[in-house]
């Protein structure tokens, strides 16, 4: 005999009902979690994060390489003139204030003049009037002058001294009070013996010196200070005083009254010479 298979029996309609519901729900969950997932980008890539706003920032801050840097005075403003040819010349302090050392020279001749050529390329100069046939020397220091301090020249000429201002790039005869280009003796008039600069405040304060000796073998030095304004264009005797009494003839104090100097540089040695006819 044989086996008939028995019917599958079918599913009923309710089943049917559970089924096709339970698959749209399912659609429905996985539409809404993409919209939402969707949305969620949407905003973080509208607003920066911090990694960019960070690369902002930095990058708004300027680069200190870039950035203008200062190096002082510039100095004198560069002129068409230099130096002489033939002149005698000499390293100097820094008359402009760029930082840099200056040149100072002496010509010869009839019309000899002195002169200042800075480290910036800046020449200025003043003729030497003075009737001495000797061989000029000079010197250039900074000192104390008004409320401040200021560069000046002292060009020795063997019978007197000229007092020049090397002030705001230029050279120019400093003036008395009568309105005369201010002058000190090396002792041809009686007036005086030589030139020096006394350290005082720590300043440089120029001044007149005077050695004098009845018998030879012993001085007596006095000094007296010279006042000078802002600029060192005008001069007027100071305060004078009695440096040295009863010194011998090759005390320091008396050799430097009879030389013409300023601090540590002395004529002759640290600045220009005249140069031989």
């Amino acid at each position: 005999m044989t086996d008939t298979p028995e019917p599958t029996p079918s599913r009923s309609p309710w089943t049917w009902r559970v089924i096709v519901l339970a698959v749209v729900l399912v659609a429905a969950v996985v539409v809404w979690l993409a919209v939402r997932d969707g949305g969620s980008d949407g905003a973080t890539a509208a607003s920066p994060s911090p990694t960019a706003t960070a690369t902002a920032t930095e990058d708004a801050s300027p680069d200190p390489s870039s950035s203008p840097t200062t190096t002082g005075a510039a100095g004198c403003a560069e002129t068409d003139d230099g130096t002489p040819e033939g002149a005698d010349t000499h390293e100097v302090v820094d008359v402009d204030g760029d930082g840099e050392p200056d040149t100072a020279w002496l010509t010869g001749g009839a019309e000899r003049r002195f002169g200042i050529t800075t480290a910036s390329g800046a020449t200025f100069s003043a003729a030497i009037d003075s009737a001495s046939p000797q061989r000029a020397s000079a010197v250039v220091n900074v000192v104390a002058a008004g409320d401040s301090t200021a560069p000046i020249a002292l060009v020795d000429t063997g019978r007197e001294v000229l007092l020049f201002s090397a002030a705001d790039c230029d050279l120019a005869a400093t003036q008395n009070l009568a309105g005369a280009p201010y002058t000190f003796d090396k002792g041809f008039t009686g007036q005086g013996t030589g030139v020096g600069c006394t350290a005082v405040d720590g300043a440089l304060h120029l001044a007149g010196l005077n050695a004098t000796s009845a018998e030879g073998s012993s001085f007596t030095v006095t000094r007296t200070f010279v006042d000078l304004d802002d600029a060192a264009l005008n001069a007027s005797n100071g305060d004078e005083a009695t440096v040295a009494d009863d010194a011998g003839p090759d005390d320091p104090v008396v050799v430097t009254a009879q030389e013409t100097s300023c601090g540590e540089a002395v004529v002759g040695e640290d600045g220009p010479v005249e140069p031989e006819s």
